[in-house]
């Protein structure tokens, strides 16, 4: 898992910015943080901490649920359609539902990836509107 330096250092390069670039690094750090802070040794899958809090009943899925709606909170600040915007907080309240449920809902969390889905939707609107802020991902 990140160390605890690991985890200030990203906090301590996020931009506070409220223009597109800024958002765009914002997001994918918290995108980073809840799917994919570390791997599973064995089978190499990534994990986050949507998955992690979701083993504690009820206030660690609150927890991951809040974190998601962050998402949508800036995606809204960018002016992305009412659509968009209700389609990733139905990803969020879905992921939320679901991974509510005792055990079957832990491992609902580990396959289902709402804040990566919802990271890609992002992405292509700040593509196509803001395509002064695209990284060459290699």
């Amino acid at each position: 898992m990140a160390s605890y330096g690991t985890a200030r250092r990203m906090a301590a390069d996020l931009p506070l910015g409220r223009d597109a670039a800024s958002v765009r690094r914002r997001i994918e750090a918290v995108e980073r943080l809840l799917e994919r802070v570390t791997v599973i040794p064995g089978i190499n899958r990534p994990v986050g901490l949507d998955a992690i809090a979701g083993l504690v009943p009820v206030a660690g899925d609150l927890l991951a649920a809040g974190l998601g709606l962050y998402l949508v909170w800036e995606a809204r600040n960018l002016g992305m359609s009412k659509w968009q915007v209700a389609r990733m907080t139905a990803r969020v309240g879905f992921d939320t539902l679901v991974g509510a449920i005792p055990v079957a809902g832990d491992i609902f969390d580990f396959l289902y990836s709402s804040n990566s889905r919802n990271l890609r939707t992002i992405r292509k609107h700040l593509d196509r509107h803001h395509p002064k802020t695209a990284v060459i991902e290699g």
